[in-house]
């Protein structure tokens, strides 16, 4: 009897030792593979927000947020008059403010109909500062103008040059004042930094012209 319990002893631990390898093999080969990157799902992008010091502009996408209101709440576009509508005040006046200012305007004019509102601004769409890329890129078209954005950075993200394309006569049309200047770029200067200070700084409404 003594033999027999002893010998049932010894399967159990061999059973439990088992079932303790194996649960650690399986935590290894997944963090193998998550680590490795190949079988990982990457997460989409959430929007890019403007800082708090972003001018509003017109066709800007933003998101109203009273608390515990959602029937005041709600994402609205910036109109080309500059202004948007939201339900008890109707037309407020966006365009040339920060969304801190809009919060503030909004929260002063719905304190005639509400209690202590709490208004949060957030601008989910930035469209009213864009640059085009017209002529011999892949992807001719207007593009978000980040921060700091140069013309090369513009160029890739329009996919870059076609084969036909004049890289030695690129060149940034630009409205200074009511009036149309052009600024030459030379990419090729620039691309082996023997002129990286001519990578032109980007503005609102910057058109850069690639011949083809």
């Amino acid at each position: 009897m003594r033999m027999a319990r002893r010998m049932g002893l010894l399967a159990c631990c061999a059973l439990v030792s088992l079932a303790s390898a194996a649960l650690a093999t399986g935590r290894e080969n997944n963090d193998h593979q998550g680590s490795a990157g190949g079988q990982a799902t990457p997460q989409p992008a959430g929007p890019a927000a403007a800082d708090a010091s972003y001018t509003i502009g017109v066709d800007d996408v933003l998101d109203i947020s009273v608390w515990k209101e959602p029937d005041v709440s709600r994402s609205v576009p910036v109109r080309p008059d500059g202004k948007i509508s939201l339900p008890l005040i109707n037309d407020v006046q966006a365009a040339g403010l920060t969304p801190a200012d809009l919060a503030a305007e909004i929260t002063g004019r719905l304190k005639k109909f509400l209690n202590d509102p709490q208004v949060t601004v957030i601008v989910t769409q930035i469209n009213s500062r864009r640059v085009y890329v017209v002529g011999g890129v892949v992807r001719a078209g207007a593009y978000p103008l980040l921060p700091g954005m140069t013309v090369l950075q513009a160029i890739s993200s329009a996919g870059g040059f076609t084969v036909y394309a004049d890289t030695k006569a690129i060149r940034v049309v630009r409205i200074v004042d009511g009036k149309q200047t052009e600024l030459p770029f030379d990419y090729h200067a620039v691309l082996k930094g023997a002129k990286s200070s001519e990578n032109i700084l980007l503005l609102p409404g910057d058109t850069i012209v690639v011949p083809d």
